[in-house]
């Protein structure tokens, strides 16, 4: 690096500071953040907030994290902690394990539906341990798969983008729902009509409306995931090596 060059600001490239306050760890304050954000969304998040809720001021926050871009980085290694990931030593088909991965995936961003946003935040440069954990494993998987080496990055990124875009943009839509009151049964009853009616004249929307009156919409919503993921695993599999 260049002496004109500025390192990379990311909580993963500094040192963890030595000297912290004993009654409050870094690890305590990530808690804390994700049940804050799981409680009332990413616009609550705010590290006067935070501090209120562990009994403690902002600077005693910032001798632990930096900034508030710092502690975004860490909350989203957080979370995917969570997720499920294929072992690379398992036998079990290339498509069902990537398979599994991505909806653990989708799961952990329908739990945590904030971290779709703060995803952006962080930038395309992941450092986290358990992000890079995740993708050293889904990449172990495209490889045994038979993937050409040059584009097992760019596998693994198709089907991230799928899962993370579909997962997005399903949380918004429950989070509108709640927001109403209402299950997501009777939200989409209550809506139903108005859909039938705005699509009268249109044969093909209305046709679909009514096929989909009596079903559950939760797994309409797992189906269309589904069809989504296989087509891009259709897809996705024809670049393999034979």
């Amino acid at each position: 690096m260049s002496a004109d060059q500025k390192p990379i600001a990311s909580v993963w490239t500094r040192p963890r500071r030595t000297r912290e306050q004993p009654s409050l760890s870094r690890e305590q304050i990530v808690t804390e953040a994700v049940q804050l954000l799981d409680a009332e969304g990413v616009e609550a998040l705010s590290m006067r907030k935070l501090g209120t809720r562990l009994g403690a001021g902002a600077t005693s926050l910032y001798r632990h994290v930096a900034s508030k871009d710092e502690l975004i980085e860490l909350l989203v290694d957080e979370v995917y902690g969570e997720l499920e990931l294929p072992d690379p030593a398992d036998g079990d088909d290339w498509r069902d394990s990537v398979a599994a991965g991505a909806r653990s995936l989708r799961a952990m961003v329908l739990r945590h539906p904030w971290v779709a946003t703060m995803l952006g935040q962080v930038g395309l440069v992941h450092l986290g341990p358990n992000m890079m954990r995740m993708s050293e494993r889904m990449l172990a998987r495209f490889e045994a798969a038979g993937f050409p080496p040059d584009e097992v990055d760019q596998a693994l990124s198709t089907l991230i983008s799928y899962v993370i875009g579909t997962a997005a943009s399903e949380a918004a839509y429950l989070a509108a729902i709640a927001r109403s009151g209402m299950s997501e049964r009777e939200w989409v009853a209550g809506l139903l009509p108005a859909v039938e009616e705005a699509a009268r004249e249109l044969p093909r929307l209305r046709e679909g409306a009514v096929a989909q009156r009596d079903r559950d919409p939760a797994e309409i919503r797992e189906d269309s995931f589904t069809y989504g993921l296989d087509r891009v695993l259709d897809g996705l599999e024809t670049r393999i090596n034979p």
